[in-house]
């Protein structure tokens, strides 16, 4: 695993200096931050092990032959150390305001001009944001909050999120695809809408992280590639767009991604197979925010999504399942199997349901099969379909590859990841030109 991630972050290096971008010297600083953030968590995770054990946050790893007891919530640490070094960071970006007076604004050098009180707001606003997130995050992991409640965390956290983007950017505009604007024009006005459709966004990438889980090193895997996509769009879009305003939203998505990209990797040299921490619901809100933050905020949310593929068909998979068309046990993580010590896919009891949302389940099901996303393991007298893989697109992989060690399974998922961001950076930058 090591190798892998330490090829793939010294591609991100090789990529950046290849199509030779003149960084500002606070991306150097940034990067600086990463690193010592990194090492920071790499060193404190271990140390923070058993005394999360001894108060009982933790949890058994039921997927290893011996069921070892995990410390729990060890994304709150990692996020504690990112938020440590994003508060040391925040001067660098306004160093040239201050003189040895600390005075905000250069009298004797009108070129510097007056101190960009909204970029620090953006900062400050994004900082709290992922700040609130994380200790809501964390009060799920200690007081195991239901579905139904901590389903509407998110949007409690990006409220100071909406503030700032109202009082200071206030743009409802949409361009529009090719295709539509004979009929409607280059632009429309979403007005409340497009606030409804950030806080969503919060809401989603929040928790199709979380959704996708359940083996060791999938979380922290899966968010440290998306994090990886989001560093290389921000460079070319640095290259291919060098006016003042792009520059400075992708220098802003690159001082929030670039400490991310550090602390996650050590988080997942530890939650890698076999896992010596979890990374809990914790991390996974931090995570999801993080990146909706510089999405909303960078102005980039649709290539942000576009990163999102896999979570994006894994929840609309699960949705018979979420939305209780389906039995949906509480955890659909895969089945050890205690003679070959390799995962397999885990499975649902379809009881008879004649109600309207029973039969709209067994349609589901119908329509999953047809397209080949369903494995069947038991029917009835009449055919119709008693027992199937739960909806989750880990139990799809070992429904349709065969069972397979969890670290196997957790690369294969990893793949997945990195195809669809080189899908969505085709997407982006090849056959945009045919919709915008």
């Amino acid at each position: 695993m090591g190798k892998s991630i330490w090829v793939a972050s010294l591609i991100v290096v090789a990529f950046g200096l290849a199509i030779n971008v003149p960084l500002p010297d606070t991306v150097y600083v940034s990067i600086s931050f990463a690193i010592l953030a990194g090492v920071v968590t790499w060193k404190t995770l271990p140390r923070l092990a058993m005394t999360f054990v001894n108060a009982r946050v933790s949890g058994v790893d039921v997927l290893k032959p011996d069921r070892p007891v995990i410390p729990e919530a060890m994304g709150f640490p990692t996020a504690v150390v990112y938020l440590i070094a994003m508060f040391c960071f925040i001067p660098f970006p306004f160093i040239d305001w201050f003189d040895g007076q600390a005075r905000l604004v250069h009298e004797d050098n009108p070129m510097i001009g007056t101190f960009p009180y909204h970029k620090l707001g953006q900062i400050l606003s994004a900082i709290l944001a992922i700040q609130s997130m994380v200790l809501l995050g964390f009060a799920d992991d200690i007081l195991d909050v239901r579905w139904r409640y901590k389903v509407w965390f998110p949007a409690v956290a990006s409220i100071p999120l909406l503030i700032f983007y109202y009082t200071n950017f206030g743009v409802t505009y949409v361009v529009l695809p090719l295709q539509l604007r004979p009929y409607v024009g280059d632009l429309v006005d979403l007005g409340p809408f497009y606030y409804l459709y950030m806080v969503m966004l919060v809401i989603f990438c929040t928790h199709t992280i979380n959704i996708l889980a359940g083996i060791n090193g999938i979380e922290a895997g899966q968010s440290l590639i998306i994090a990886l996509s989001v560093i290389i769009n921000d460079l070319l879009f640095m290259f291919n767009n060098p006016d003042r305003e792009s520059l400075e939203a992708h220098l802003f998505s690159l001082y929030f991604m670039l400490p991310f990209a550090g602390v996650t990797f050590a988080l997942l040299t530890q939650n890698w197979f076999p896992a010596r921490v979890f990374v809990g619901d914790t991390y996974c809100y931090f995570a999801g925010i993080t990146f909706a933050v510089v999405g909303i905020l960078g102005h980039f949310s649709k290539t942000l999504v576009l990163f999102f593929i896999p979570q994006i068909f894994n929840f609309l998979y699960s949705c018979p399942q979420l939305f209780r068309f389906v039995d949906c046990p509480r955890h659909r993580m895969p089945r050890l199997d205690s003679e070959t010590k390799k995962l397999r896919c885990s499975t649902v009891i379809i009881k008879p349901n004649n109600s309207i949302r029973g039969k709209l389940g067994y349609l589901f099901l119908k329509f999953l099969y047809l397209l080949g996303l369903l494995k069947v393991f038991k029917r009835g007298e009449n055919g119709r379909i008693l027992e199937c893989n739960n909806l989750t697109i880990i139990n799809l992989v070992l429904a349709r590859f065969g069972p397979m060690s969890e670290v196997h399974t957790t690369r294969m998922i990893m793949g997945i990841q990195v195809l669809s961001s080189l899908f969505a950076f085709f997407i982006r930058y090849k056959l945009v030109q045919y919709v915008y």
